[in-house]
């Protein structure tokens, strides 16, 4: 079936009623989400989400998410290790699958899932996260445990080491005769081993009496007041400084950096010291270790250099188990991860199928959804819900209705990848009422046209162009690639960017303009004289007709700026009132598609006189003055914009004529534009008032009321056989009394906003001007600054002036498409934005529509991964 066109004016709406049993409920919205035309209301606004008849499906398949988003975080975490370790079990196996199946055939694999594989679904992806957690959680347990093992190796082995270094114990030691730590021991006052002995370790006669090496200290004393740990690096002053205050200075503190070259698998992240205090009681040694835990420091007991043996040996041991369990976990995740987008998009369907059964509304016998569906595709709809019934063989099938309301349907624009980004353009702004005049139309052409005149020069839409050309000419592996934020907007408005570049060439040849220099298309118009002398002011003779855009002489004369001024000024005020009246023109599209009979001759019409007999008077001014030959008249030409404020101050006055009996018709046309003021006052108002009295003396409660039933009579009589048609209303729209005032207000309102805005975007429309004007001196700008000076060289043909010209020219290629092409381009697109959106839109946009938003399986399906 040929889809309706629906770009002009938003496609036909049709409100339906389906009747839905409660068996095959499920089913049919799948048979709905297929087909992605069906806009699904909220028949439960009454009720919270905890009320409705399947919250308890949502929750459950809100916890299979949750599982989901757990597993695809291991696997996001272990993904390197997990595809070193795919890569050699293929390479292993001699196979090579390692390409996953497309999104479009995992989407075509679930569309013949049943409730009861989505059970099974959910229940395998309950073991997998089962099996996932338990081995992730006992792999971190066992790498904590043995990051500990090996940290008290290294603390152990520094500690040994330190204790070799240092076997006399050169510095002081706390006392305990009471004398202050100040005057603590020295060596010469009792030998190494009695100090150690009495002060710091346990040990009997036998063992006092043995010879000892320095290297074996560990294995012949027991320590009694000493404490080793390892803290972070960055807390060892802080250690240091509390402990020298909580202990009034009976310690003695020394830290030694850890070598993480002890074990090869060290985590390198890892900054800690070891650190060995020395102190003496029972007291002070728990004080010390209070301290340390609450700096998060770790306590080791000093073991015997024998116990070192075990200690590897548990090491070894965590060691591998650690590697078997992450093997393990390895080849989980590698299913999980063949199988996560396949679930993901099974666990969004089924819970996007649950949250809309949701809004219908429960009956005692099945459920009853209502919604709207274009009206080509109604009939599609219907073949599709017959087709279910025949296939499953039950006699319960759904039942669609057709019902016509005076509920405002939801505005649809059907648009392809052209089109796209011009409608969002449009809906940026506001979406479009329902059957209005659909701006983006118009757009596609104005919008980069606006922007053109703004940004008109050759180069700089070449440069524009190759950028579009890239992204139009690599759409498809772009568009599958993951893009950022910034990126994705480029790449969504790539059309866009192409008519603008390419409006931007045409507007740059009529300008006559690249890089801010100009180009000898054609023999030129004007003649320099030939005799001279120097320093002598000279001007050129009209001898011809330049025969497209600006003659290239004009480039660098004297006057060249006035006269590209005053061109570009007349030139926008006639672009703004183009633009500003076919868009007030399609008001009047839209009131004779509605038949508002009130709205054209009461807005329409002096509107539309209002506006011409001022600013189209003056675009025809500028016209006329521009094809009248004033030299050969042999008087000057008269200034347009003292024409125009003397047309309103001094009515009858022409100081300057422009043409045979200028002062009266100015004065026919002052007067014409004062009399559409009032009628766009009453008219309206009046009209509606004596419509509204015939209304009621027919029994109708308003002249609407009277309009609604008019439409839904034509409607039933047009009705098939095989629909139900029948009258329906809710509190969502109802129809409200004629209130004059209210009427009279807001058309006073608009009267006035009208007549203002007639003048102020008129004068809006001067950007175009401003921003060409900016561009072009601000290009001339950059070139004299920088390329510029490359060939005024006077060492030119040395290698300075190579190095001098490539220099530069990079320099000017850099600002050029920094400065010109980004900036100056961003700023020209948001001015041609504000003339769309304000002085365009404002002439017939009403913009209070809603956007049409079709339950569909392929939206669900895009946000996927």
């Amino acid at each position: 079936m040929n889809k309706e066109e629906a770009f002009f004016r938003s496609a036909d709406m049709t409100y339906i009623e389906l009747y839905i049993p409660l068996e095959i409920a499920r089913e049919v919205v799948c048979v709905l989400g297929n087909l992605g035309c069906v806009m699904l209301k909220d028949m439960n606004k009454d009720l919270n989400a905890f009320q409705r008849g399947y919250v308890t499906q949502i929750r459950k398949f809100d916890e299979v998410e949750r599982m989901l988003k757990y597993m695809e975080t291991v696997v996001e975490k272990h993904k390197q290790d997990t595809w070193t370790y795919t890569y050699r079990y293929l390479e292993r196996h001699g196979r090579d699958d390692r390409e996953h199946s497309t999104l479009e055939q995992l989407i075509g694999a679930m569309n013949t899932h049943s409730i009861d594989s989505v059970n099974e679904v959910s229940e395998e992806i309950s073991q997998f996260e089962a099996r996932i957690r338990q081995l992730d959680d006992s792999l971190v347990q066992l790498k904590e445990r043995l990051d500990s093992l090996l940290l008290q190796r290294r603390v152990m082995f520094e500690f040994n080491r330190f204790l070799q270094v240092h076997p006399d114990m050169s510095g002081r030691i706390p006392n305990q005769d009471g004398r202050s730590l100040s005057e603590g021991y020295e060596l010469n006052d009792i030998g190494a081993e009695e100090a150690w002995d009495h002060l710091l370790f346990e040990t009997n006669e036998a063992e006092a009496q043995m010879p000892r090496e320095p290297q074996m200290l560990l294995d012949t004393y027991k320590p009694r007041f000493i404490v080793t740990g390892s803290i972070n690096r960055n807390k060892v002053e802080t250690l240091n400084k509390i402990l020298w205050r909580l202990l009034r200075g009976n310690l003695i503190f020394q830290h030694l950096p850890i070598d993480d070259s002890l074990d090869n698998q060290a985590d390198p992240k890892i900054d800690v010291d070891c650190f060995i205090v020395f102190a003496h009681g029972e007291v002070l040694i728990s004080k010390i270790k209070r301290v340390i835990e609450s700096l998060n420091g770790s306590i080791y007991p000093i073991v015997p250099s024998q116990s070192f043996n075990e200690i590897n040996d548990k090491i070894s041991d965590l060691k591998q188990i650690c590697s078997t369990t992450e093997q393990t976990l390895h080849t989980e995740l590698f299913l999980v991860s063949n199988e996560l987008q396949m679930w993901n998009a099974i666990i969004k369907r089924e819970k996007s199928i649950y949250a809309t059964l949701n809004l219908f509304r429960q009956e005692s016998q099945g459920l009853v959804a209502e919604g709207w569906v274009p009206s080509m595709e109604l009939i599609e709809v219907q073949n599709s819900l017959r087709e279910y019934g025949e296939s499953v063989g039950s006699a319960n099938t759904a039942v669609l209705n057709v019902i016509y309301t005076s509920r405002a349907p939801p505005t649809y624009h059907r648009t392809n990848k052209f089109t796209e980004a011009f409608q969002s353009i449009v809906d940026a702004y506001g979406v479009a009422t329902y059957k209005e005049v659909n701006p983006g139309l118009a757009t596609i052409v104005t919008f980069p046209f606006m922007f053109a005149i703004m940004f008109g020069d050759i180069g700089h839409g070449f440069i524009m162009l190759l950028a579009a050309l890239y992204l139009v000419l690599n759409e498809n592996n772009l568009s599958a690639m993951r893009r950022g934020e910034i990126f994705d907007m480029v790449f969504s408005g790539r059309y866009v960017i192409l008519l603008m570049s390419l409006f931007s060439i045409y507007t740059g040849l009529m300008y006559n303009d690249i890089f801010s220099k100009s180009i000898n298309l054609f023999h030129t118009g004007w003649r320099w004289p030939t005799g001279f002398e120097e320093g002598e002011p000279i001007e050129a003779t009209y001898v011809g007709t330049y025969p497209f855009g600006i003659d290239y002489i004009w480039h660098g004369a004297e006057n060249g700026l006035l006269f590209t001024n005053s061109y570009k000024m007349k030139l926008s005020i006639l672009m703004g009132y183009i633009h500003m009246s076919y868009s007030y023109i399609f008001s009047y599209v839209n009131y004779r598609y509605k038949n508002s009979r009130v709205d054209i001759i009461g807005n329409f019409i002096p509107g539309l006189i209002f506006m011409q007999s001022i600013f189209g008077y003056l675009s025809w001014a500028i016209i006329y003055k521009w094809t009248k030959d004033w030299i050969k008249d042999g008087k000057p030409a008269p200034g347009l914009l003292n024409m125009l404020i003397n047309m309103f101050l001094s009515p009858g006055v022409a100081d300057e004529k422009l043409y045979v009996g200028q002062s009266f018709l100015q004065v026919i046309l002052l007067l014409v534009a004062l009399v559409c003021v009032p009628w766009l006052l009453l008219y309206k108002p009046l009209m509606l008032k004596r419509q509204n009295d015939l209304s009621m003396q027919k029994g109708f409660q308003s002249f609407e009321d009277q309009r609604v039933h008019e439409i839904l009579l034509e409607a039933q009589e047009n009705a098939g056989d095989e629909m139900i048609v029948s009258d329906y209303h809710h509190e969502e729209s109802p129809i409200d009394d004629f209130n004059f005032g209210d009427v009279m207000i807001h058309q006073t309102i608009h009267t006035i906003e009208f007549c203002l805005n007639c003048i102020s975007h008129t004068a809006s429309y001067l950007r175009l001007w401003a921003l060409s004007l900016a561009h072009a001196q601000l290009s001339s700008v950059l070139w004299s600054m920088t390329i510029a000076g490359a060939f005024t060289s006077d060492n030119s043909g040395s290698i300075f002036a190579v190095i001098k010209v490539v220099v530069l020219f990079a320099m000017w290629f850099v600002l050029t498409v920094c400065i010109l092409v980004l900036m100056e381009g961003t700023s020209a697109m948001l001015h041609s934005l504000r003339l769309h959106w304000v002085e365009a839109m404002s002439k017939f946009f009403e913009g209070e529509g809603y956007p049409y938003e079709p339950f569909s399986f392929k939206v669900i399906d895009s946000n996927i991964e």
